[in-house]
């Protein structure tokens, strides 16, 4: 890529110590005015300082945008609807909250006028990948800045030092206490990465979880939550109405106070290696319990298998970076035509890191016919010696093969 011909770009900008350090890097090393882009997806933590950074170091147009409404409707609950979990046990917290990322990403860049957009991803991590074949799948010539494999500023202590060299205040006393850890927040999980971590047999210490109590202290009482479900989303809780992230919100401080949503995994990357990963996900583990509760009582059971079989194959799409696919967008227009008949109401105790489903009712929807399940006098809803014909015939097969070795 020609720097000559880079006079705008628009940066994924956090304010922290690498984005900072890119941000000043891109204006020398590409001699180019920078754009930042800070997106509130429910990190947490407030994005306005970034403004107060941005313009100290310069920057003239500065895009801080709350995009939690459409993080959680537009990419969560889709996501959710397929039961979409990553090698059995990531709820795909990171991967999902890059689409909407470089959605935006683009989206400023042809608003301002910019020729390329830049992120601080680095060069081993799945981010890398994920912003960009989102990028190129929304705006296919657009032009991408990736610092972390150009520069050499590969450690913390090389970034501080360049900091300190240009002038960037990164408030060098909190970076004294910055955690060891490499994090990612949003409103769908909290993960841990590095230190400690690197070795797969180290158990994480305690106070490294931020967004939950140990199940050992959590209350002996247990929480119960009642969730109701329209087309396969939630839309209430305990007969509230709340939106989306609402309802991401409540979850995720009803199950962090019961220990809900703790997950230590070693997971294969996209790109070849493998990774030893910690997440709290308090909402997401609640929301797939119960969704899996409301889809048994209301799916046909071939519906049901068949989006079983599917999910992998999804889940695998939104960790490499293919939610723009058209094989994503192809299997999503399947799932949510099942999703029009999973409505009802589930009921959940959450007890010391436990999700256990009590209950789940649908006025409308529900396919158990207690007529036919009873193990009383059906009184003629159910011909058990129809069973014979049932089972003779598909055991035919097997007869046959069993014959002929004997």
């Amino acid at each position: 890529m020609s720097k000559n011909n880079i006079n705008k770009v628009v940066l994924a900008y956090s304010g922290g110590l690498d984005t900072s350090v890119i941000l000043k890097w891109l204006e020398d090393e590409y001699g180019c005015e920078v754009v930042t882009f800070t997106a509130d997806i429910g990190q947490g933590e407030e994005v306005e300082p970034a403004r107060v950074k941005a313009e100290a170091m310069g920057v003239k147009e500065i895009y801080i945008e709350d995009l939690r409404e459409e993080f959680a409707r537009d990419y969560v609950f889709p996501m959710f609807r397929a039961n979409a979990i990553y090698e059995g046990e990531y709820l795909l917290g990171t991967s999902i909250a890059r689409p909407l990322i470089a959605k935006r990403l683009v989206e400023i860049a042809k608003e301002t006028g910019a020729d390329a957009i830049s992120h601080g991803a680095t060069g081993k991590g799945n981010d890398q990948v994920r912003f960009e074949l989102g990028a190129y799948a929304l705006m296919p010539d657009v032009k991408i800045i990736a610092p972390w494999r150009e520069w050499d500023l590969l450690s913390r202590e090389k970034l501080m030092k360049y900091a300190a060299d240009h002038g960037i205040d990164v408030d060098f006393a909190k970076a004294g206490k910055k955690s060891p850890y490499s994090m990612d927040a949003n409103l769908l999980h909290i993960s841990y990465e590095g230190d400690i971590l690197e070795d797969p047999w180290n158990e994480p210490e305690e106070d490294m979880w931020r967004w939950t109590v140990s199940p050992e202290k959590a209350p002996d009482e247990p929480a119960y939550v009642e969730l109701t479900y329209e087309k396969g989303d939630i839309v209430a809780v305990d007969g509230k109405t709340l939106s989306p992230a609402g309802v991401m919100e409540y979850l995720n401080k009803v199950g962090g106070e019961n220990g809900v949503g703790r997950d230590d995994i070693v997971e294969n990357r996209f790109v070849g290696m493998k990774s030893r990963g910690c997440y709290e996900t308090p909402a997401g583990t609640i929301m797939l319990k119960a969704h899996r509760a409301m889809e048994s009582l209301t799916l046909d059971r071939e519906a049901a298998h068949l989006k079983d079989e599917l999910m992998p194959r999804y889940a695998k799409m939104i960790y490499n970076g293919f939610w723009w696919s058209p094989e994503r967008e192809m299997l999503q227009a399947a799932i949510d035509q099942t999703q029009q008949v999973v409505n009802g109401v589930v009921r959940v105790k959450l007890y010391k890191g436990n999700v256990i489903v009590v209950g789940r009712k649908s006025d409308s929807n529900s396919l158990f016919d207690e007529a036919i399940a009873t193990f009383d006098d059906d009184q003629g809803a159910y011909d058990q010696k129809d069973a014979e014909g049932f089972i003779k015939l598909n055991a035919l097969r097997l007869r046959v093969a069993a014959r002929r070795r004997t």
